[in-house]
């Protein structure tokens, strides 16, 4: 019994959030030099076709009715009351049900592919028979798809991210990969999406492997059990419900911009969107870690769930605190360097509103994912029905004002009342006391974070002595986490610290040998 239980020491979960920052930077890395190849290859329509396949893939967890996420959920409960038995029970019901909602999902993109090919995507006439053939491949691929988010649930539960960005980081990078090398060889789309389908079938699989060497127990027979089958949807219904409402709450306002205002202003919207949401990476990388901790420990250790959250809410305040300051402060140098002075003129307010609000939003990941794992999805899923017609009245009206900055106004008022009710929900289901939440720890953050606001004001003065400036800066977030290893970590988050890095030292060394 010993070895099927969850580990929850600081040192896994950093090595797991830190195994999980790297399998959502690198494929995301391979994307940054592929894409240029494959559309040298393939063509802008081919590659548009290729992109709406890749859409389709990302989105395509709506299908699974939450289930992946309730087979975590279901699994780390059970573990954690000491239930192993009816485990395997849970994981087969999930996953012989994603088979056949897969496959249900596979005939309707069959059958509407036709119609969207020849009437809704505007698409060459050359290319439509392509088109459909390639989307008809795609739809077999779905199955497969959700079946592989049931076995990496088993590999999320017993903290094994290692086995699961062992496959995950090569299996995404390959979908870029293939199509980089089989474009300029003149393979045409039927075959790359042919090529992705082998290579996630076999990724899967290897899921599946990992999955019998993690628990055994597994090996036996399958089948599906209606009665565990009504619990499930019931928690990954509400799961789906917030699933098939963050795109419209992420992706509206452009559809607001280009109709309300034009639509080259969606551009200057984008373009420092994308920029500062490509920090949702580290808490995302830190969530996933704790969803199977908090479904394990569930409403009945309210001492460890508030330390989690408190340390947890902590850390990302560190880290994501200066790196919010240093793109709201160099938000104008960044978008000149990048895409222009044009850019700059125009979005650099913009970056700044969005940084602020994706600081807040980064932080509502903990509540967010602490009431699904006790088991309440539903009210993150409430908040978000409650918040649609708020913020696209909000959003409409700003928008009509105030443009892009109006735009992103609206964005992160509605992600900081998100914030607000997640954090409230959180308090009240799991019973926290104010000072349970390290308040004293959280006042000395931000003082000293005030403090570094306050030099990383003045240093912008010196704009026109750049090197004084970068000095000046440099020395302020020094000086920053200098006093918050001072103030902020105990003890024995400093022991943690020193030991982690003496790792990463050992590894860096032992993987310097073997080069060599």
């Amino acid at each position: 019994m010993e070895k099927y239980l969850i580990p929850t020491s600081k040192s896994i979960l950093a090595r797991n959030t830190f195994l999980n920052i790297i399998g959502l930077s690198l494929p995301f890395l391979v994307g940054i030099i592929a894409i240029p190849l494959i559309i040298s290859g393939l063509g802008t329509e081919r590659f548009g076709l290729l992109s709406l396949g890749w859409v389709i893939l990302g989105y395509v967890g709506i299908f699974d009715l939450g289930l992946g996420r309730a087979t975590t959920k279901f699994v780390a409960s059970a573990l954690g009351r000491g239930e192993r038995d009816g485990i395997s029970s849970i994981f087969w019901t999930a996953a012989l049900s994603q088979v056949i909602l897969g496959s249900i999902a596979s005939l309707l993109v069959i059958s509407l592919t036709p119609f969207f090919a020849q009437h809704i995507l505007k698409i060459p006439e050359a290319l439509v028979s392509e088109a459909q053939v390639t989307f008809y491949l795609l739809a077999l691929t779905i199955p497969v798809v959700l079946l592989q988010s049931s076995f990496s649930a088993i590999l999320e539960v017993f903290q094994r991210f290692d086995l699961i960005n062992a496959v995950k980081v090569p299996a995404s990078s390959l979908t870029f990969i293939i199509a980089a090398m089989a474009a300029p060889a003149g393979f045409g789309l039927p075959t790359i999406i042919i090529l992705l389908f082998i290579s996630r079938f076999i990724a899967t699989f290897i899921f599946f492997l990992f999955c019998l060497r993690v628990f055994p127990p597994l090996r036996s027979r399958p089948s599906l059990k209606p009665k565990l089958l009504r619990p499930l949807l019931s928690f990954g219904g509400w799961v789906t419900v917030s699933n098939v409402l963050a795109p419209l709450l992420v992706y509206f306002d452009r559809f607001l911009i280009g109709s309300l205002r034009s639509v080259d202003e969606v551009a200057y919207y984008t373009a420092p969107y994308d920029i500062v949401t490509k920090l949702w990476i580290l808490p995302t990388s830190l969530v996933v870690t704790l969803f199977p901790i908090f479904s394990s420990l569930g409403k009945r250790s309210k001492e460890s769930l508030t330390n989690i959250m408190a340390h947890s809410i902590k850390y990302l305040l560190l880290i994501m605190g200066p790196l919010i300051l240093i793109l709201s402060v160099l938000a104008k140098k960044i978008l000149s360097i990048w895409l222009g002075p044009e850019f700059a003129l125009r979005s650099a307010l913009t970056l700044q509103i969005l940084s602020w609000g994706v600081l807040i939003n980064s932080l509502a990941h903990l509540p967010f994912t602490m009431l699904q794992g006790i088991g309440r999805p539903d009210l993150p899923a409430k908040f978000h029905l409650l918040e649609v017609p708020f913020y696209i009245s909000l959003a409409w009206y700003l928008i009509v004002h105030w443009g892009i900055n109006g735009a992103a106004l609206a964005w992160s008022i509605r992600v900081t009342l998100d914030a607000f009710l997640l954090y409230y929900a959180a308090v009240k289901v799991g019973s926290f006391s104010v000072p349970s939440l390290h308040r004293a720890s959280l006042e000395r953050y931000l003082a000293l974070f005030s403090l570094l606001i306050l030099a990383c004001l003045l240093a912008t003065h010196l704009d026109s002595k750049p090197l004084i400036m970068a000095l000046t800066l440099i020395g302020s977030f020094l000086a920053f986490y200098a006093a918050a290893w001072k103030f902020l970590l105990s003890l024995e988050e400093k022991d943690f610290l020193y030991s982690f890095l003496r790792l990463r030292r050992k590894l860096a060394h032992a993987s310097e040998r073997t080069g060599d």
